[in-house]
């Protein structure tokens, strides 16, 4: 178990590193748009392919992102039902999960984006808007995204039996789904507390 841990580890730091620059992407997103409006606004001229790297970016940090948010355990559960079950009930319950609905929705996803990928790629497919990008990029977000959120899931998935036969910790415990600068905060604030405890 503590290889399969360590694979683990390695595809979480590879989502941590993928999610942190889909942040920058926001940033970069955010920059273009305020721009087109502005320059639209004030001297009447657009750009097609200001507006379409938009949208690619914008694709970009919701495929990228998204097995960095199940990284984070960010994505929507039913907190109420979820708070009343046990944390080995709930470790199963996302086990059944990951291998009967997101290995699945993945790996069809994979499949089925790959070909026009490749098609845009070898045609140089470009957009019907004049000014407009060359669209094999962000045909390669799809399955890059997906495969992403693959990975994560095999990772949350050895968090989850490790848990469940007794080698790790509780991967859904609120702790445990903290960034490391979330966990030096609550450590700081730990610290403080005691300090003031003291006096």
């Amino acid at each position: 178990m503590s290889f399969l841990l360590k694979i683990s580890s390695g595809i979480d730091r590879l989502n941590e590193s993928v999610g942190k620059c889909t942040t920058w992407m926001i940033l970069i997103v955010t920059l273009i748009s305020a721009g087109n409006a502005i320059v639209r606004k004030a001297f009447n001229v657009s750009s097609n392919g200001l507006l379409e790297i938009q949208w690619y970016l914008f694709a970009g940090v919701f495929l990228l992102g998204a097995g960095y948010g199940l990284l984070r355990n960010s994505h929507v559960r039913i907190d109420f039902i979820s708070a009343m079950l046990t944390a080995r009930a709930r470790n199963w319950i996302d086990v059944g999960g990951i291998l009967l609905a997101l290995f699945p929705f993945c790996f069809m996803c994979i499949y089925l984006s790959w070909p026009l990928f490749i098609q845009a790629y070898n045609t140089g497919e470009m957009s019907s808007n004049a000014g407009g990008l060359i669209r094999w990029p962000v045909y390669a977000l799809v399955p890059l995204g997906f495969g992403l959120l693959l990975l994560q899931g095999v990772s949350e998935l050895i968090k989850r039996l490790s848990f469940l036969t007794g080698a790790g910790e509780d991967p859904l415990s609120s702790e445990s789904t903290m960034s490391d600068e979330e966990k030096e905060m609550l450590e700081l604030e730990k610290i403080a507390q005691q300090a003031q405890g003291a006096r």
